[in-house]
């Protein structure tokens, strides 16, 4: 078609010509409105930016002579960042002595490993590197994944929440409902007095 003939059609139907392909033979052009593209391109873009993970690599410390109870909260936050889809990196610090018993930390590091097998996986196994011994663990799930269950979660608990707007309260203060109880009964009893 002539660029004339597509000039005026693209004028009469309110529409910009814009060329597609300049390196083909002829050039190819559409009839479009170029704004609306640029903008549904942009939030083409930003879509895909808000759904890119970057892979993180979260770190935890630990001794040796770790307390049972200590244990599990570091326990505990693995567990989280496997869920969130991060990489795990578990340092055992030696000090001292503690550095002629290399298979107490490997010890740990293999029980750590046991307990969280369900999230995670032994990615990097444990080494030795001067005072200190290093595993990484992988989680199961990809970033992505988890990203997308914890916005989902989100999404549930907003819509619950909307639902019911005064059980959510409620449930979460017990000692508002405590409270109350606890504030009617001296008026009863001044009353009865």
């Amino acid at each position: 078609m002539p660029l004339a003939k597509a000039l005026e059609l693209a004028q009469e139907y309110d529409l910009d010509l814009v060329e597609v392909a300049a390196n083909a033979r002829p050039p190819v052009c559409k009839l479009m409105d170029y704004g609306k593209f640029k903008y549904e391109s942009a939030m083409k873009a930003r879509e895909a930016r808000k759904n890119q993970a970057h892979t993180v690599i979260k770190e935890m410390k630990l001794r040796p002579k770790i307390d049972p109870h200590d244990y599990d909260t570091k326990k505990g936050h693995v567990v989280r960042f496997l869920k969130q889809g991060d990489k795990v990196k578990i340092t055992i610090m030696f000090r001292g002595r503690e550095q002629s018993r290399p298979e107490l930390g490997y010890r740990l590091l293999q029980r750590l490993a046991e307990d969280v097998q369900d999230l995670g996986f032994v990615e990097s196994n444990p080494k030795q590197d001067g005072r200190n011994m290093i595993m990484v663990l992988g989680p199961h799930k990809k970033k992505t994944e988890a990203m997308a269950e914890a916005r989902q979660a989100q999404e549930a608990r907003k819509a619950e929440a909307k639902a019911n707007p005064g059980k959510s309260q409620n449930a979460a203060d017990p000692d508002a409902v405590n409270a109350e109880v606890h504030d009617e009964a001296p008026a009863e009893a001044s009353a009865e007095a």
